[in-house]
């Protein structure tokens, strides 16, 4: 097996090297489950990204809310929803950012990519 990390093409695989990289970062997103936390973050982000001790790296990204520079600095996708939601961002919102689109294209190609026959028709013949 292999320790090498597989790389992929326009992707951030996060993997031991990535969580070790953005644990604080992810810390500080997990705290966002709670209400009163996202509150805090809001009325003061610079402070909140203090208290979690995030690197220069993860508190520029944070504040330029783009997704793929999150991932670079460590972010883990699941966290990251919980950051989105702050600013009402949702999954597609998310993907659209990631893929370089618009929302409405993003959620078309999802939309497309999901064409599959009707599968009961299919399974009788």
């Amino acid at each position: 097996m292999s320790t090498e990390p597989r790389l992929i093409p326009g992707t951030t695989p996060f993997d031991g090297q990535m969580a070790r990289k953005g644990y604080a970062l992810n810390k500080m997103c997990f705290s966002f489950n709670e209400q009163a936390n996202r509150e805090a973050f809001v009325a003061d982000p610079e402070s909140y990204m203090i208290k979690y001790q995030l690197t220069d790296e993860q508190a520029a990204a944070i504040r330029s809310k783009q997704v793929l520079a999150l991932l670079d600095a460590g972010g883990n996708a699941y966290y990251l929803a919980k950051f989105a939601g702050i600013f009402g961002l949702n999954m597609q919102d998310i993907g659209a950012q990631q893929t370089g689109t618009t929302k409405e294209a993003f959620m078309a190609k999802l939309v497309a990519a999901n064409q599959q026959p009707d599968w009961q028709t299919a399974s009788q013949q």
